[in-house]
Parts: structure tokens; C-alpha cells; sequence
């Protein structure tokens, strides 16, 4: 019997004794979490709070835009000016040109009723065919240095390339030469009107992004307005709210 209770004995103690084990440790844990449970001591942010600063961040970004798209609206401004300045020369230039060409028309047709007359008669000697190509060299570089000839058809000229013949009288190469200057300013004309039309609709698209970045910078000023702002949220006065900080629970 003695040694029946003993054995029993010897198996239920270290049984019991992992059991308390174990509640010993859960209670410890329990414990823990008692002891570092934190406990509202001081002021917590409140909704109000919240709206209050969701209103601020919304005006600074307001702000903040609203100066971007300033500068934006002044830098759309200068340019569409200066747009506007090319497009004024460019249309002076225009006048220039049609004036010369208008001039050498003229020019040509006057030459051209004179061509009909019979050419005068010289004898062809060298010495006549040498002042006809001095004269044609002359008349050709003065051209140039005036720009009614390319430095190409210059070329031709002296080489007697492209029709230029220097044995021909003086009287039918004035008639040629006056027709290739028209046909040139003509040409000029031309370019200098393209130039013209693509710098006019360049400043009127500059002009109307101008126009609509000062609408946009005027409308982000009227949303700056005191009466357009967004009401901040009430905040209640009163005592503060509870701070959040850790203390040892009471036990007991």
C-alpha cells in the first residue's frame, strides 16, 4: 500500500508540476500585457483638428498653384509680345519686298516694249564683242551686289552658262537680265510672304495660350479669395484631451 501511494505520488507531482509551469507562464503574459496596457493621459487630435489642417494644406496648395500659373501667364505674355514684334517686321519686310518686286515688273515690261525695236547695228569686230561682255559682266556684278542675282546665276553669267551669251547686244541682255531679276524678286516675294503667314499664326497661337493662362491665373487668384476659402472646422476649447503614455497597472 505504502509503496502504491508512493509510486502515485512520484507520477502526480511531476504531472502537476508541468501544469503550474504552465499557468505560471500564461500568468506571467497576462501580467506583461496588464503592466504595459497604455492609459489616454493627454490630448488626442479631433476631427475638427483634422478639417482645420486638410483646410490649411488645400490653401498653401492653392497658393502654390496659383503663383505657378502667375509666372506661367507672365512668361505666355512675353512671348506672345515677342511673337507679335516678329510678325510686325516680318510684315514690313513683306512691304519691302513687294515694292522691289513691283519695281523690277515694271522694269521688265518696260524692256520688254522696248525689245520689239530693231537692235542697233554694230560692227562685230573683237573689240565690239569685248565691250559687249565687259558691259555684261558689269551690269551682272552690279546685280549681284545688290542681290537681284544669286551668286550661282552670277557664276553663269561670267562662265556664259544658262542661255547668257556675252556676243549678244547689250540692248537684248538688258531685256534677259531685267527678267531674271523680276523672276528673283518674285521668288522673294514669295518667301517673304510664307514667312509672314507662319509668323502671324505663330502669334496668334501664342496670343491665345497667353489668353488662357491669364483666364486660369485670374480664376486660381478669385479661388484665393477670404470668402472662396473653405471654412476651417471648429475647433472646441476646453480642457485637454488625454495623452497616450505607459504606466504600470495596479494590481490588486
Amino acid at each position: 500500500m505504502e509503496k502504491t501511494v508512493l509510486y502515485q505520488f512520484l507520477i502526480e507531482v511531476p504531472r502537476a508540476a508541468a501544469i503550474w509551469s504552465v499557468l505560471l507562464v500564461l500568468a506571467l503574459g497576462v501580467l506583461t500585457v496588464l503592466v504595459a496596457r497604455p492609459e489616454p493621459t493627454g490630448p488626442v487630435e479631433k476631427p475638427a483638428d483634422q478639417d482645420a489642417a486638410r483646410a490649411a494644406n488645400e490653401e498653401a496648395d492653392l497658393r502654390r498653384y496659383a503663383g505657378e500659373v502667375a509666372v506661367a501667364a507672365a512668361g505666355a505674355a512675353q512671348n506672345a509680345e515677342r511673337r507679335r514684334a516678329a510678325w510686325r517686321t516680318a510684315q514690313t519686310d513683306l512691304d519691302r519686298v513687294w515694292a522691289a518686286y513691283d519695281e523690277a515688273e515694271s522694269a521688265a515690261r518696260r524692256l520688254a516694249g522696248v525689245a520689239g525695236l530693231p537692235t542697233p547695228r554694230t560692227g562685230r569686230t573683237p573689240a565690239e564683242y569685248a565691250a559687249r561682255e565687259r558691259w555684261l559682266r558689269r551690269a551682272a556684278m552690279a546685280a549681284h551686289w545688290r542681290g537681284d542675282l544669286t551668286a550661282r546665276q552670277l557664276s553663269d553669267v561670267l562662265a556664259g552658262r544658262s542661255g547668257w551669251d556675252p556676243r549678244r547686244h547689250p540692248a537684248e541682255q538688258e531685256v534677259v537680265l531685267a527678267r531674271v531679276v523680276r523672276d528673283n524678286r518674285l521668288a522673294a516675294y514669295r518667301s517673304a510672304a510664307a514667312r509672314e503667314r507662319d509668323l502671324w499664326r505663330a502669334a496668334e497661337l501664342a496670343t491665345e495660350a497667353a489668353r488662357a493662362l491669364s483666364a486660369e491665373a485670374y480664376a486660381a487668384a478669385e479661388r484665393l479669395r477670404p470668402d472662396r476659402l473653405p471654412a476651417p472646422g471648429r475647433v472646441a476649447v476646453g480642457r485637454p484631451g488625454p495623452v497616450v503614455r505607459w504606466r504600470p497597472a495596479r494590481l490588486g
